[in-house]
């Protein structure tokens, strides 16, 4: 960047940027043979589900003479069993079992010095106890997350089997899956061998004779998904998701008559009815619908993320944001602000971004004069909404998609106004807080120029472009764009690769000579240049205008392979546009050494392939835990449908909150915040969508805001203290206390907490028209716009609302407007920022509070609104002249004093 840096003593290299995500989540950092299987595993995982998007569950190859070969086809729960075993094996590498440091390990720690203490250290008992915790060390603990203990292989080995019985007794599967699991095999019948292990454990009382072999698959699976919970996810996760799991057994003992709780009553289950809906099962468990979303969309994203990131766009998008805004008032905390929005798009995820990010422009904000904890509160809180910014957002997207089925067009729409509205918020505080504390912007030698770089890497917008492109213009599946725009990126960097002075013209006039002749093919055979010359020809040719469109979908291919041989015929030329993420480069650099070859790290050909398997590499590590996390939370679902809880559960949150919308709103809030504290935001909305999604549809509310509303929530619980991930990956980049991070965080993300009432009890700020319970609401139109009766109250004023409603919220925080804000006047500021953003929340409390009191309310809620928000725009404009008068006042009084 040729922005001025910050001190090299501020700023995070890539090594140390990598090793605090490690730290934060508990990742190991393996080297050598360990380190080339563990991501040999991860790439091969990207390159399944790859063939998944390309082609679907069937494995067939077609080649130039030889025909189709055909290997098989899978059905969806085994291809949901292989995705989630991928993960498990990967978190098995990837994670330890125990890093001695826990609270169950500090306290078996004590067990042998207290014996050697009471017993001496040459009892027979104490050596037993020390040769005991040898051994328990050695199977299970990694303190310096740096090798995979036996107890690792263990587990892998389960995994491998339970994925290895899904794909070749699927025909038993299908029986049992009609007929119960005691129809099948026992062990010793699949592996007779086992018979003597079968026996002696029967011997002892675990009837293992009498249980098939898909139970105990079944329970290991299950048992296996937590664990990797655990040590992916944390304690707390698996501890609600196991809590779970034992209440389908035994929530049959909660008596039927007792007060409140009575309703949680279920009828009595087996194990094995348990293990096959939880296993066994592709509408609820493991292999539920989140993992299903995981397979079809979640994974492909992931890894179009992972593509645009490490072909460089994270920098570049970096040093876009400084280019655009740095120099203005508090620039390196709005250029913050719109880098982690750009780096959101590609990431999804709050602590990646976080440090990504924040590894620059944190220190950048800390040296212009921002407070380190404010530093760190505007990285965080900027991450934490890349998971609400279209056109990418977080996993939790794609499951709304399949739980509410929307269109996932429809979802990015919908959301947009919200988001924008989430960072102009926190960009109105950063103004703010500038103004307060006179922070100026980066001086011209320190920033970019804007047009010269938007031509050096403008190619990094077009695969953002694309994909919208195909989402909403060419309206393709979710996956079908994901896949289509992951050729693009490929195809793109490989052209950017072979690109310079020298070969841009061949390069450039072999593409369109070969483009020129695939649409003769297409034009007058109705097939491509390969199967035309390979004798596939001869049928009827294509109309011109779908010659073209057929030759179009091929471009992409066409711009690879001819740039992929360009690499190989010129592999030292240069590349001037060429720069990779900085991972790639040391991964690279890493290959090159381990090969006795270091002149192939400046290969463009090697580059290039490196760059391709590093994202794959990166695309399933992050994956990892997204796949360990819907596998999780699929648990839950698939006991409240297993156990026919659902309605009951719907009862009871109705009950509890009295039959107002207002109390139930606010109750999913808190639970949301709360559950998601140190928990994924998939995970926080898949449980709360399971138990509170159709409580809050009941009351009339358009099933797409509610779930908006529950993920919104979730997004807050990263950067809400105590336990705020986001929150603390900035403060350790910003050398800031943790607590009040987070509790800066939290405050500038107020509006974030506010808007989801706006839009639940306003749709047409998410740019919905009509509501119904339960009802699939559409997206406005033109028709809609037109209709001004309609667009004007129920749209275009609570949008304004809402944006003017965040300038008032700002004045809050920051207790700043032209000049410092009272105590009093900050209170006024929240009133009007409350009236204007979300009045109808003040409706609906007054219509309970007055029915409450047997009072008929008489006035409409449309009627409510738009007075409510006059008031709010009356009281605002009052205060900021208000302040304005203040600060001119101390304006004129500096200056007398001057003069004087």
């Amino acid at each position: 960047m040729s922005a001025e840096s910050p001190p090299e003593d501020d700023v995070l290299s890539e090594e140390e940027q990598e090793k605090l995500v490690e730290e934060l989540e508990r990742r190991r950092s393996l080297r050598g043979t360990l380190a080339l299987i563990t991501s040999a595993i991860a790439i091969a995982f990207s390159a399944f589900q790859l063939w998944l998007a390309a082609r679907g569950f069937v494995f067939a190859l077609t080649l130039p003479f030889v025909g189709t070969i055909r290997l098989g086809a899978l059905q969806l729960l085994q291809v949901n069993a292989v995705h989630v075993v991928f993960a498990l094996v990967l978190t098995f590498l990837l994670f330890p079992p125990t890093t001695g440091d826990g609270f169950l390990s500090r306290r078996l720690a004590r067990v042998v010095p207290a014996l050697e203490a009471r017993l001496g250290g040459e009892s027979p008992v104490t050596r037993a106890a020390r040769w005991l915790r040898r051994g328990v060390r050695w199977a299970v603990m990694d303190p310096g997350r740096r090798r995979v203990t036996p107890l690792d292989g263990v587990l892998l080995l389960f995994a491998l089997l339970a994925v290895e019985y899904m794909l070749t007794e699927f025909t038993e599967i299908r029986q049992m899956r009609a007929l119960g699991l005691g129809i099948g095999r026992t062990t010793s019948e699949v592996y007779p061998f086992l018979g003597p292990v079968v026996d002696a454990a029967s011997a002892v009382g675990v009837p293992l004779d009498q249980t098939s072999y898909a139970f105990v698959l079944g329970a290991v699976g299950v048992l296996l998904v937590l664990e990797a919970t655990r040590r992916a996810l944390g304690l707390y996760l698996m501890f609600i998701v196991a809590s779970f799991v034992v209440y389908a057994r035994w929530g049959y003992l909660i008596p039927i008559d007792a007060p409140v709780v009575g309703v949680l009553s279920i009828p009595p289950l087996n194990w094995s009815a348990i293990v096959q809906n939880l296993w066994y099962n592709t509408e609820n468990g493991v292999f539920g619908i989140p993992v299903t979303v995981s397979v079809r969309f979640i994974y492909i994203f992931i890894l179009f993320g992972a593509f645009l990131e490490m072909s460089g766009a994270g920098q570049w998008f970096i040093e876009l944001a400084y280019a655009a805004t740095g120099k203005r008032k508090g620039g390196p905390a709005k250029a913050s602000i719109l880098a982690s929005g750009f780096m959101g798009t590609i990431s999804g995820s709050s602590i990646a971004n976080t440090v990504t990010t924040g590894a620059f422009t944190i220190p950048l904000m800390k040296r212009s004069g921002y407070r380190p904890e404010f530093a760190g509160a505007v990285e965080s809180s900027a991450s934490s909404g890349g998971q609400i910014l279209p056109p990418v957002m977080g996993a939790a997207a794609f499951l709304i998609v399949e739980y509410t089925l929307t269109p996932f067009r429809d979802v990015i729409v919908a959301a947009a106004i919200p988001a924008i509205v989430f960072f102009f918020g926190v960009w109105v505080m950063v103004h703010l807080e500038a103004s307060k504390e006179n922070i100026g912007g980066l001086a011209d030698v320190d920033v970019v120029s804007l047009s010269p770089h938007l031509l050096r890497g403008w190619f990094y917008l077009l695969p953002l472009v694309l994909l919208l492109y195909y989402l909403i213009v060419a309206r393709l599946s979710v996956a079908r764009s994901a896949w289509f725009t992951l050729i693009a990126i490929s195809a793109l960097i490989a052209l950017v690769a072979a690109y310079n002075r020298t070969s841009r013209v061949p390069l450039l006039g072999t593409i369109a000579a070969i483009a020129l002749l695939e649409f003769v093919a297409y034009l007058t055979s109705g097939v491509g240049l390969v199967a035309f010359l390979t004798g596939g020809g001869g049928g009827t040719g294509l109309a011109p205008a779908a010659a073209a469109t057929a030759t179009a979908g091929k471009l992409g291919w066409l711009i690879l392979a001819v740039s992929i041989v360009t690499l190989v015929v010129r592999p030292h030329a240069d590349a001037p546009l060429l720069d990779f993420d900085g991972q790639v480069d040391s991964a690279l650099a890493t290959a090159a050494d381990s090969l006795r070859r270091p002149s192939l790290a400046d290969n463009r050909a090697f580059q290039y392939g490196g760059f391709v398997l590093k994202s794959m590499d990166g695309g399933a590590r992050t994956a990892t835990t997204v796949v360990i996390a819907v596998a999780a939370a699929g648990i839950i679902p698939g006991v409240i449908s297993v156990t026919g809880l659902g309605p009951n559960l719907t009862a009871l949150i109705r009950t509890v909150s009295g039959g107002s919308i207002v109390v139930l709103l606010v109750l999913t809030a808190i639970s949301s915040i709360i559950l998601g504290m140190g928990m994924p935001t998939t995970v926080t909305y898949i449980i709360l969508v399971s138990m509170l999604g159709p409580a809050i549809s009941g009351f009339g509310i358009p099933i797409l805001a509610a779930h908006l509303f529950i993920l919104y929530f979730g997004v807050i619980a990263d950067i809400t203290p105590p336990v705020a991930v986001a929150a603390y990956a900035a403060s350790g980049i910003a050398q800031s206390d943790q607590f009040q991070t987070g509790v800066e965080a939290f405050s500038l993300s107020l509006n974030k907490a506010i808007v989801p009432f706006a839009f639940v009890l306003t749709p047409g700020i998410l740019l919905l028209r009509g509501v119904g319970t339960g009802e699939e609401v559409r997206v406005i139109g033109l028709a809609d716009v037109a209709d001004i009766g309609y667009f004007v109250p129920e749209v275009l004023i609570p949008v304004v609302g809402v944006f003017i409603g965040v300038v008032a919220l700002g004045a809050t925080v920051i207790g700043y407007f032209y000049a410092d804000v009272s105590r009093a006047d900050r209170g006024w500021f929240a009133l009007a920022a409350l009236l204007l953003m979300a009045p109808l929340l003040l409706f609906n409390v007054s219509v309970s509070l007055l029915t409450f009191a047997g009072i008929e309310a008489g006035v409409s809620p449309a009627t409510f609104d738009v007075l409510l928000r006059g008031v709010g725009v009356v009281l605002f404009g009052a205060l900021v002249l208000k302040n304005r008068r203040k600060a001119d006042r101390a304006a004129e009084e500096r200056g007398t004093t001057e003069a004087a």
